[in-house]
């Protein structure tokens, strides 16, 4: 598990943001006003949705002149007191694949930089997606900074949205279960995800998408860590659940393959031997800090027990 001072070699991709929100200067028109005017404010550089880099860094210019509120959104306060702001775009091509810029940004800048960008992407794909009021049809504006949109037929307000995905490792016995889907390319497996469904607790999520996807029960399901994943928006809810068994009824139009894999093999596989099973996920998904934090948390538990 990791927390607010975490080492930064130890944090997935997108995680790490320094920002202030400033929940109170977006809700206010007069502080708004104010702070989009500040001579210091910034605006993150995107080429559509993809992060622009240059020397190391997110390439920033400041704010144009004449520039309309409206057009940006407000990202939040940097630990330098610069405000920092992104420009709205009316159509997106984004998609749930992320492009190779997209997951290149995370080794070429700082983390901070890498979720600042990620909360950008999501913010600014959000409003090209929500033009339109969904209560009624009329066009929506940005609102509150760019974290609302309001209608202008009916007088709705909608917000961003963030969709939570369970992303979880079944263990039994001192092995844990990753997968594969068929998109994939050979030899590449995971852990297990999906969606949270409208009603359902976290717990019973992971217990759901592991009886449907490898038809396995499971107990003693507990939280790791979490990663935004912003391909549009989402949040991935990293648990590690114990499976009453290790027999598996796989849903093939889900899952094309899964396997039962110990602590050995777990570990070629994060550290990229030739003898692994399987090729393990990146280290900027957090599915790779959970195969690590299982490696280096629960199996040795397991171990001496």
């Amino acid at each position: 598990m990791y927390g607010a001072k975490a080492p930064e070699s130890q944090l997935p991709g997108y995680v790490g943001s320094r920002l202030d929100r400033v929940d109170e200067i977006r809700s206010n028109p007069a502080l708004l006003a104010k702070t989009f005017a500040d001579p210091a404010a910034l605006c993150v550089l995107l080429d559509g949705l993809d992060p622009v880099v240059t020397d190391g860094a997110l390439a920033m210019e400041p704010l144009p002149p004449g520039a309309a509120m409206e057009d940006y959104v407000l990202l939040g306060v940097d630990p330098a007191h610069i405000p920092v702001f992104a420009r709205l775009i009316d159509r997106a091509a984004g998609s749930f694949t992320p492009t190779a810029r997209s997951r290149a940004v995370v080794n070429e800048v700082s983390p901070d930089q890498a979720a600042l960008y990620a909360g950008a992407r999501s913010l600014v794909d959000w409003h090209a997606r929500h033009r339109f009021c969904a209560a009624c049809g009329s066009p929506t504006t940005p609102h509150k900074g760019g974290w609302a949109r309001q209608c202008e037929g009916c007088d709705t307000e909608h917000f961003p949205r963030v969709d939570p995905v369970v992303i979880m490792l079944a263990e039994h016995r001192g092995r844990v279960l990753v997968g594969r889907q068929h998109r994939w390319p050979a030899r590449h497996y995971s852990a297990l995800a999906g969606f949270l469904e409208p009603g359902e607790t976290i717990e019973e999520a992971v217990a759901r998408e592991l009886k449907e996807e490898a038809g396995i029960a499971v107990h003693s399901i507990r939280y790791v860590m979490s990663q935004p994943w912003p391909f549009p928006s989402s949040l991935m809810i990293a648990c590690i659940a114990q499976a009453d068994d290790d027999a598996l009824t796989l849903d093939q139009t889900e899952i094309e393959d899964a396997i039962w894999c110990d602590a050995d093999q777990v570990r070629a596989a994060l550290e990229g031997r030739p003898d692994a099973p399987f090729l393990a996920p990146p280290p900027l998904a957090v599915a790779w800090h959970l195969l690590d934090h299982w490696l280096a948390h629960v199996a040795p538990a397991r171990a001496s027990a």
